[in-house]
């Protein structure tokens, strides 16, 4: 029978993952998609795959509680109002704007997939935990967060490669949704001129004053296409770390002191120890310069194909 699935893309990282597994599911099932409200780019990227509608996100990075809870309130009248008990499976890809439409499809009879972040091997994120209670299967990306969730390791959820990879030589400094000021301002210090700047939500009027000879953008919906051509990648948490290993690009990953309700710098170094990335906790020009020196040294590991596991459990399970 075919299947009517819904997920739930929270945007930056988050749709990165729903990208992935939409890339398995949507010749073989019907599949659409719920994205934050305002989140254009996630809806530009998934509409190849399926109708995409919108939805209040409760909590940013720095939202405090008490207006979190306003609009987590909001969000899970908004979710009563869609029809979700029209899907045969409603996938969560991460955050806690995944939570109000999730128990609201659960209460609708519709079961729930939950897949937890790759960057967690410390404590399970939040949202996670809470959804493993009302979840058909919790998608875990690696054997040791089995210590942290009841799950099914599946693999690392990867998109395909959709160009070939070369090496145009230049650095792919990636900011993801939020981006990385503290990374940028000291990167900026230097004299790296071969430097492709992905700035998010941080102003990049600056760095391109300082640098005119850098490329510096806040967001695209080809940023596959930046990570093909690199010679390597800096980066935070996110997706961009499995992004790059699709493309065998080496890694720099360097933690954002300033997400505080993220991942820890211990998983930073679980993570960066399972990618073979080189990890920067102390951000100053010359650590950094050190670590893409190394960084060009190693080779990308390769991993079975999370997101087709996880398609084939979806269709043959549930």
């Amino acid at each position: 029978m075919h299947k009517n699935i819904l997920i739930l893309a929270a945007g930056g990282g988050h749709t990165g993952y729903a990208y992935a597994l939409a890339e398995e599911l949507h010749q073989k099932a019907s599949v659409s998609f719920l994205v934050p409200l305002g989140d254009s780019l996630s809806a530009k990227r998934l509409s190849k795959f399926g109708p995409v509608r919108f939805l209040l996100k409760a909590r940013e990075p720095k939202t405090p509680n008490h207006v979190f809870i306003v609009r987590l309130i909001h969000a899970l009248f908004d979710s009563f109002r869609l029809d979700l008990g029209k899907f045969d499976v409603v996938v969560s890809a991460g955050s806690n704007f995944c939570i109000p439409p999730a128990l609201v499809a659960w209460m609708r009879r519709v079961p729930i997939v939950n897949i937890e972040s790759p960057a967690r091997f410390v404590k399970p994120a939040k949202s996670k935990w809470l959804l493993q209670h009302f979840s058909a299967i919790t998608a875990l990306h690696w054997e040791e967060q089995t210590k942290l969730l009841r799950g099914v390791v599946v693999g690392p959820i990867l998109p395909k490669p959709e160009v070939s990879s070369n090496n145009k030589g230049y650095i792919l400094v990636a900011g993801g949704t939020y981006g990385h000021k503290l990374l940028f301002d000291k990167l900026s210090e230097s004299s790296l001129h071969n430097v492709v700047l992905q700035t998010g939500k941080v102003d990049p009027y600056s760095y391109l004053k300082q640098h005119p000879e850098w490329k510096v953008l806040r967001v695209t919906d080809r940023f596959n296409e930046l990570i093909a051509s690199a010679e390597l990648v800096v980066t935070h948490f996110g997706v961009t770390v499995l992004e790059a290993l699709v493309y065998k690009k080496p890694i720099v990953l360097v933690p954002n002191p300033e997400w505080t309700r993220g991942a820890s710098l211990e998983d930073a170094k679980q993570l960066a120890k399972k990618v073979n990335a080189v990890t920067v906790f102390e951000i100053e020009v010359e650590n950094l310069l050190k670590a893409m020196q190394e960084a060009r040294k190693r080779k990308t590991p390769v991993f079975q194909d999370g997101a087709k596991n996880l398609a084939n459990l979806i269709l043959s399970s549930i």
